[in-house]
């Protein structure tokens, strides 16, 4: 399980170093082998390679006759890049996926669970404060299921 923010930063070969407490949980999941891929909030993904072949499995058996599935699988799948953590704990990001989420110099790592998030930090700001000012606005919007989960 991946939870919490990191403040990281891209060298200028493009690579970020895993934080120091994750090293060891990614090198036991997948002997440091990691898959990065688009999401449609402009940053990218994470996942170790197991958790990834799981999500690779269930978008590929959807119907691509929706285009809503299909337009997922060709950014998720059609931008996965495998990428291996070195023995310094650094994983260098290709170019192509840097550009999609407008990564230069400053992130944020965060954990989700069975992967991370990675956000160009001006970006994430932007969106955060988006979100909490709709929030502020509309309330959570919670939906029905989720209404009596207290947190």
């Amino acid at each position: 399980m991946f939870r919490g923010a990191n403040k990281i930063t891209l060298d200028a070969k493009g690579r970020v170093s895993i934080p120091v407490r994750y090293r060891d949980r990614i090198a036991g999941l997948c002997d440091g082998l990691l898959v990065c891929t688009v999401d449609q909030d402009r940053c990218l993904l994470l996942y170790p390679m197991p958790e990834w072949e799981e999500i690779e499995r269930k978008l590929m058996r959807l119907s691509s006759f929706q285009p809503k599935v299909r337009r997922l699988q060709r950014l998720m799948v059609g931008y996965a890049s495998e990428m291996e953590m070195d023995g310094h704990g650094r994983v260098l990001i290709p170019r192509e996926l840097r550009e999609f989420a407008g990564l230069e110099r400053a992130a944020i790592l965060f954990g989700q669970g069975n992967k991370f998030e990675l956000w160009d930090e001006a970006q994430w700001q932007v969106r955060q404060d988006q979100w909490l000012s709709a929030a502020e606005e509309d309330g959570l919007g919670l939906p029905a299921d989720l209404e009596s989960l207290s947190l």
